[in-house]
């Protein structure tokens, strides 16, 4: 599938700041690899194969196992994962996929419990910011592995 226009030359001041506030996300108390499950986790709901490789690559390079990155889809199956890393997770997909009637008091609730209000806070904006990367890429049909260079993410080895 081919690439349907650059978006990145066509509207360079947007992408640049969009990836301002992206890596913004990198100064929140929230973990670096509870981001990139995030990540990924939305990237395979939205079927974004761009987000979804880049992501994985990434987390291959902040030291990520192999067994949990296949476990990401199955998380609810898996012991792999932490309670605060399940949380995260039900978050992503709770708000990837928004429900008619919104986030339940139960699921917010129940992710409290694990993140304090300005980890949830960081953590929402960490939904948000990938799911439009997503989009982004889903509508342009950005070529999975096309900035590796760019984003050294060829330092993962994974081909």
């Amino acid at each position: 599938m081919a690439q349907r226009i650059n978006h990145i030359q066509l509207s360079a001041d947007l992408f640049n700041k969009y990836q301002e506030f992206s890596n913004l996300l990198n100064n929140s108390p929230v973990e670096t690899a509870t981001r990139l499950l995030v990540s990924i986790r939305a990237s395979q709901i939205n079927g974004c194969g761009f987000c979804l490789d880049m992501h994985i690559k990434e987390a291959k390079i902040h030291g990520e196992r192999e067994l949990r990155l296949h476990h990401v889809a199955i998380w609810r199956e898996s012991s792999l994962f932490s309670p605060r890393e399940r949380a995260a997770l039900t978050w992503t997909e709770i708000l990837s996929k928004l429900p008619e009637h919104g986030v339940s008091d139960e699921i917010y609730e129940e992710v409290l419990t694990q993140f304090s209000k300005q980890e949830l806070s960081d953590l929402t904006y960490a939904v948000m910011a990938i799911n439009g990367w997503n989009r982004l890429n889903i509508a342009f049909r950005t070529p999975p592995g096309s900035a590796d260079k760019a984003f050294g993410l060829d330092k993962a080895n994974l081909t």
